[in-house]
């Protein structure tokens, strides 16, 4: 029983910012404020239909934030929220770690 209340926290995290592309969508915008294109131009292999779709579930759990700007045509911009910041030294150690990891992996491959 203990372990389930301590994994559960990790499980609720998980169900909110786990998958392939949010973290790198938030990684992005930790940069400052991005349009769709240049998040997809960012992130790389993304769809724009997934883009979409991962956006819209990280503004409805007040991560990210949508501005439309009435231009012609219609600029939309997206922002972390001070919310989402919250994850940015999340988003720093799992960046490094990730470096290290990749270090290593080379490393033992030669």
């Amino acid at each position: 029983m203990k372990n389930k209340i301590q994994i559960q926290p990790v499980m609720d995290a998980l169900e909110i910012i786990g998958g392939k592309w949010k973290f790198p969508i938030l990684y992005s915008l930790c940069g400052g404020k991005k349009r769709f294109k240049d998040l997809l131009e960012d992130i790389g292999k993304i769809t724009p239909k997934m883009l979409s779709a991962e956006l819209k579930s990280l503004e409805c759990n007040g991560l990210v934030s949508r501005k439309a700007i009435a231009t012609v045509p219609v600029t939309v911009e997206y922002e972390i929220t001070e919310y989402g910041k919250t994850l940015e030294p999340v988003l720093r150690h799992i960046q490094k770690w990730g470096m290290d990891h990749r270090k290593k992996v080379i490393n033992n491959l030669k």
